[in-house]
């Protein structure tokens, strides 16, 4: 099955580190244009992925931009990968993988997330997602934690512009009530939630216990839709993440999707819900003072 029209998941990606290296560097469209002899909108082409990429004029930008050897020889193989469909990482190094999807995310105007274990990382707070990394692997330093926490925390930025996304989320109720970092850290992320869903773009739904078996019984997903590109699925599961591109699976993850919001309780109760739940954690956070 062929991939809707567009740029591919990896020509995205490039085209993103492309724009930020640029806005980096406190250059305009204009100045990287005159430097490589090309037209404007050949570069502001390249930065929006509209087209399709090349590795001359992808290296030729690169080297005038001065990026690191490693991120260009990264970016140079994504080009050359641009047709694949698919983009799957294993093993990389977690703020390697938080990276991509920060550069990608940050082009969305809906962002829909479903989660069955944990809060999703752009609701975080500092604290529970500190308990999180920490509990999900030992061996980790703690200056290792800390730069994962300031990592995780520097991705929320997506939220705070006058141009952030959409962010529909819905998380199962073992989510609110899993005891991650102890009552008191639990008491102040469900307050944090219960601040974050009176932003107008942001909305919260929760899937009760009641219902059972479900299509979230398959795992986390976020879908990300675009202005102008097509649909992606972003997944993530130990030491494994990566983006999905086949209109099959993104159809299939849509379905999945709707079938869990028409599970889950309204906004209106979904906040009510939570409220109830934070009454709870500080009774729980008082006992143990």
């Amino acid at each position: 099955m062929t991939r809707d029209k567009g740029a591919s998941v990896r020509q995205r990606r490039v085209s993103a580190e492309l724009r930020a290296l640029r806005e980096s560097r406190g250059l305009t469209c204009q100045q990287v244009a005159d430097a490589l002899d090309c037209s404007v909108s050949k570069v502001s082409r390249m930065e929006t992925g509209v087209r399709g990429l090349y590795p001359d004029d992808v290296s030729a930008m690169l080297g005038y931009l001065q990026a690191p050897t490693k991120l260009r020889e990264e970016l140079l193989q994504l080009v050359r990968d641009g047709k694949q469909t698919n983009w799957i990482q294993t093993g990389a190094y977690v703020p390697d993988r938080w990276r991509n999807l920060i550069r990608i995310e940050a082009d969305a105007t809906l962002i829909q997330n479903y989660e069955p274990m944990i809060v999703p990382g752009l609701l975080q707070t500092g604290d529970y997602t500190r308990a999180v990394i920490r509990g999900a692997n030992h061996v980790l330093t703690d200056s290792e934690v800390e730069q994962l926490v300031r990592t995780r925390m520097g991705r929320q930025g997506l939220l705070s512009g006058f141009d952030s996304p959409m962010l529909s989320v819905i998380l199962d109720e073992s989510v609110l009530r899993r005891p991650i970092g102890g009552p008191g850290v639990m008491y102040g992320q469900l307050c944090h939630l219960a601040n974050l869903v009176m932003r107008p773009r942001i909305e919260l739904r929760v899937v009760p216990w009641s219902v059972g078996a479900n299509p979230g019984l398959e795992g986390p997903m976020m879908i990300l839709t675009f202005a102008d590109q097509p649909t992606l699925v972003h997944i993530e599961i130990r030491t494994t993440s990566g983006f999905v591109e086949d209109p099959g699976a993104v159809r299939r993850a849509k379905v999945a999707w709707r079938e869990l919001r028409a599970a889950a309780m309204p906004p209106d109760d979904s906040t009510l819900f939570i409220d109830g739940l934070i009454r709870e954690w500080r009774k729980s956070v008082r006992s143990e003072a």
